[in-house]
């Protein structure tokens, strides 16, 4: 067949190769940074593009029925190597955690595949880090197929299908594709092609054999239930670790895994780790899923671990996620509802001045540093001292 696919930078040199090698001619196109005439998209079979690109570009527009998305081809790719079990978790919030719980259930060797890295278990040792756009789920499910093990891979804008069990943490929404789709519609779309669909509390979704986790693993205080009992581990006290642990225990129940393992299970790097730093505590919520709601979790967990002392609040975006960012208005809320007594906001200078105007607007005058980084964010609110909390909420790559 002749194949046209979008997108290089996200996925789609991986997926031209891939099919490439299928024998398939298969022509790449870069649709940020490309130069030249467009090939007609009329030469060919079919246009794989990713759900994320705006559908007036002319390359889709022109397509009609011979459209096809990355994540439907990377599924068709997969059924010449699939691993022994495949799991893939997408959702707005809680994906890379919720993949981490449920790699935790597994027992033997397998892939666990996230935006905070990808690791061979049981050794838990790092591979690589990439991108979780579904085009790498191939190498994975390669790696894991290769080990003769299971693969749990944490995508984007929803999965490919071809798994066991598709897992959507959230129920949270934001607009894609240049604002023209409702990117929680493109995950239900896709999980439509799941066997089957797990999803978290208060998401509404239609499939044929559809899970839900407070039904399989409903959660009670500071513990969830699980098939040896009740499952105790003090995050669940947080509501981000209470989500993933009851998916994972969920998860367990319906492909086979350990759920007895989450007790032992410590906090995802970058997802609500406490540590201590300079002499004061550093609560670490800086990852691709930072938002308005997880700053306002972490600091409120921050104020649990040091009552009583002023917080610092490092919050912004480092690097914007292929759609959802973290915008100036959900910034400058994040630190009106936090009301720190330090806050330090990150990002490029046009996000920095707009999240100030919107502040002052808020009527929020309280004491204010900027940074353009993430680590340039940290070292400045411990510079500025204090004995308090200082609690990194930054959107970044980690």
């Amino acid at each position: 067949m002749d194949l046209l696919v979008l997108d290089t930078i996200h996925g789609g040199a991986l997926l031209a190769d891939e099919l490439a090698l299928r024998g398939h001619r298969v022509e790449a196109v870069d649709v940020y940074r490309g130069a030249g005439p467009l090939p007609d998209p009329g030469d060919f079979d079919s246009v794989i593009a990713p759900v994320h690109l705006d559908p007036s570009h002319p390359l889709i527009a022109e397509a009609g029925d011979r459209l096809v998305s990355h994540h439907e081809a990377t599924a068709r790719c997969l059924a010449d190597f699939r691993p022994r079990l495949l799991v893939e978790v997408t959702g707005a919030r809680g994906k890379t955690t919720t993949a981490f719980a449920i790699a935790e259930t597994m027992e033997g060797a397998g892939i666990l595949h996230t935006s905070a890295g990808t690791f061979r278990y049981p050794e838990r040792c790092l591979l690589w880090r990439r991108s979780i756009t579904p085009a790498q789920v191939l190498p994975v499910a390669r790696a894991a197929a290769a080990l003769g093990g299971w693969c749990v891979a944490e995508e984007s804008l929803g999965v490919t299908g071809a798994g066991d069990l598709a897992v959507l943490t959230s129920g949270d929404d934001y607009n894609c594709a240049a604002g023209s789709r409702s990117a929680l519609a493109c995950k239900l779309a896709s999980a439509e092609r799941a066997s089957r669909l797990l999803v978290a509390d208060g998401v509404t979704a239609d499939h044929p054999k559809l899970y839900r986790a407070e039904s399989l693993a409903p959660c009670d205080g500071g513990s969830c239930a699980g098939p040896a009992g009740p499952i105790e581990n003090p995050l669940t006290i947080l509501p981000a670790y209470r989500n993933a642990i009851q998916l994972a225990a969920a998860a367990a129940l319906l492909v086979g895994g350990d759920t007895r393992r989450l007790a032992a299970m410590g906090p995802v790097p970058g997802r609500l780790a406490a540590r201590r730093e300079a002499g004061r505590t550093v609560v670490d919520d800086a990852n691709s899923g930072t938002t308005r709601l997880t700053a306002c979790e972490a600091a409120a967990y921050a104020r649990v671990l040091t009552p009583g002392l002023p917080l610092s609040l490092v919050v912004g975006e480092e690097y914007r996620a292929v759609c959802d960012g973290f915008p100036p208005g959900d910034v400058a809320a994040a630190v009106a509802t936090v009301d720190p007594g330090l806050a330090v906001i990150v990002g490029p200078p046009a996000l920095r001045g707009a999240a100030l105007d919107d502040l002052t607007d808020l009527g929020w005058s309280g004491a204010l540093l900027e940074a353009g980084t993430l680590e340039g964010g940290r070292a400045a609110a411990l510079w500025a001292g204090g004995a308090g909390p200082v609690v990194l909420a930054v959107k970044t790559w980690r």
